[in-house]
């Protein structure tokens, strides 16, 4: 309806994308028992083709109208990366770190820093993501966001550096209030330990 009432405004159809896409992945999200599907670990063959088609357009008329840097267009193109892979190993996850720098610029913000840190861990290798999210443990933003220490946990289980990964899976574990997501860190967290 806004890109309807608004049809020049780039960021009218740049929200649109962002809800398109988002969307998309609604029904690869979550597994039969309904405990959430980490992203790189989803069906790509559940995710909505009609629904990325959509938001591709939404996007791509978004950038045409001269918004590629707007906030919603930005973060559109973020997920229009992952829609465009066929498979978790062929994101483009340089062109997403890059993304979201340029996020961080148009909207300071040290969630899309952490954010930042997994494209760049994922493009460069964890060390360097790390460095990224060990800058951001003082932050008082993030001192409750359990998200934190759970990429933190991802990244150092990539180094092998496994006890410190079990440590963060469960303090983020503990700073979550939804249980399933609690459960899924301490499934992480026990897998890290195994690894010791």
């Amino acid at each position: 309806m806004l890109a309807a009432i608004a049809p020049h405004e780039p960021e009218a159809h740049g929200l649109l994308a962002l809800m398109e896409l988002n969307a998309s992945r609604m029904a690869a999200r979550t597994d039969a028992a309904g405990d959430p599907v980490l992203l790189l670990d989803q069906d790509r063959a559940l995710w909505d083709r009609f629904q990325i088609r959509r938001g591709m357009q939404a996007l791509a008329r978004g950038c045409a109208l001269g918004g590629a840097s707007g906030f919603y267009v930005l973060q559109a193109a973020i997920i229009a990366c992952h829609a465009r892979a066929a498979t978790a190993a062929e994101t483009d996850w340089q062109r997403i770190s890059l993304f979201y720098a340029q996020l961080g610029k148009v909207m300071p913000s040290p969630v899309i820093e952490l954010n930042r840190a997994v494209a760049v861990g994922m493009a460069e290798g964890p060390q360097a993501g790390l460095a990224i999210v060990d800058g951001l443990m003082g932050d008082p933003v993030l001192k409750s966001y359990h998200l934190l220490s759970s990429v933190r946990g991802d990244l150092l289980h990539r180094l092998g550096r496994h006890r410190e990964a079990r440590d963060a899976f469960e303090a983020a574990a503990a700073l979550t209030e939804n249980s399933r997501e609690q459960n899924l860190l301490l499934r992480r967290a026990a897998e890290a330990a195994a690894a010791c």
